[in-house]
């Protein structure tokens, strides 16, 4: 990989945009195939976030030295919640009609101030030849805010079904091509940064809210054989993972009961159990929905850590 610069940018990786719904519905064969993968790399999957969580698990401890009337007391981990079903194969899930390349950003922090809970997302990717760390691979992530509504798409109505804003915007879908309805340039709860010699990475963001007819979810994508130019675009030839990343119910019903969550009463919020794309991740027996655990190790209200494995 060659840094030529490290600033704000927008991505020219190249993308085909699809209703939010729409998907090609994987065969019987290919499930097994997937099934036996997630199987036989699931303990490198755990290894992999134990190691995440002793990392946030020291970084608190130092920040608690920093400070001489803080008592030191050493918390209880997390390892029970750190599942061995976390690699996710999704190769070729839809991107959604919500990817805009110029405004995905590399960094590490992709909040820009949208309120919400904060969330660090740490993500392992991992060779399913292999079940070896990928080092050096680009982890795209993008999502809409607590209301619903995406960066550089903020003129589409979040609560308006797709097929009619479609038909407001006078667009027939037709087959193969992109479709790009951005309606302009912003660049909040965009990231993507690259993954260490240990095949992890972590972006800071603010958990999702929702939009019509989709679950919470984050969209991710990985790179390989990308480059930073001079000009500042990130260049891949090589996008080898497309998929979505969920989180559990439960979880998702008490952050929805905050501000600024909400107050987005427009429409219902759709779940989990019938999400067409969250069923078609789960089919394959590996398991879509991150790990969490709050960043002070009681409330996740005041911040957690989401993480999982993805498989590529």
């Amino acid at each position: 990989m060659h840094f030529s610069t490290l600033f704000a940018i927008g991505a020219a990786v190249s993308s085909v945009a699809a209703h939010p719904g729409h998907h090609e519905k994987l065969d019987y064969k290919e499930l097994t195939r997937r099934s036996g993968v997630s199987k036989r790399c699931e303990s490198s999957a755990a290894a992999m976030n134990a190691k995440r969580w002793a990392k946030h698990q020291e970084k608190r401890s130092l920040a608690a030295r920093s400070n001489s009337t803080v008592v030191i007391t050493t918390e209880a981990p997390y390892y029970e919640t750190l599942q061995n079903d976390t690699c996710v194969l999704t190769p070729e899930v839809t991107t959604g009609p919500y990817i805009w390349p110029r405004s995905q950003t590399l960094r590490q922090d992709m909040t820009e101030g949208q309120a919400g809970v904060p969330l660090y997302l740490d993500i392992g990717v991992l060779n399913t030849e292999t079940c070896e760390p990928m080092e050096n691979v680009l982890v795209d992530l993008w999502h809409c805010n607590a209301t619903g509504s995406y960066s550089s798409f903020e003129g589409l109505d979040p609560n308006t079904p797709f097929a009619t804003l479609l038909e407001e915007m006078n667009i027939t879908l037709s087959g193969g091509g992109s479709l790009d309805l951005h309606t302009g340039d912003t660049t909040f709860l965009r990231g993507m940064w690259p993954t260490d010699s240990n095949g992890m990475m972590e972006m800071k963001t603010a958990f999702p809210g929702f939009y019509v007819e989709r679950t919470i979810h984050i969209h991710a994508q990985v790179h390989t054989n990308w480059v930073v130019r001079d000009n500042g675009t990130i260049v891949s030839d090589s996008t080898i993972l497309t998929g979505q990343l969920f989180f559990d119910e439960d979880l998702s019903e008490q952050i929805m009961a905050l501000e600024p969550y909400a107050s987005h009463t427009q429409i219902n919020r759709t779940t989990n159990s019938v999400d067409s794309i969250y069923a078609q991740e789960y089919a394959g027996s590996w398991n879509p929905t991150m790990t969490v655990v709050p960043l002070d190790g009681e409330d996740v209200t005041k911040g957690m850590v989401a993480y999982i494995t993805l498989g590529a």
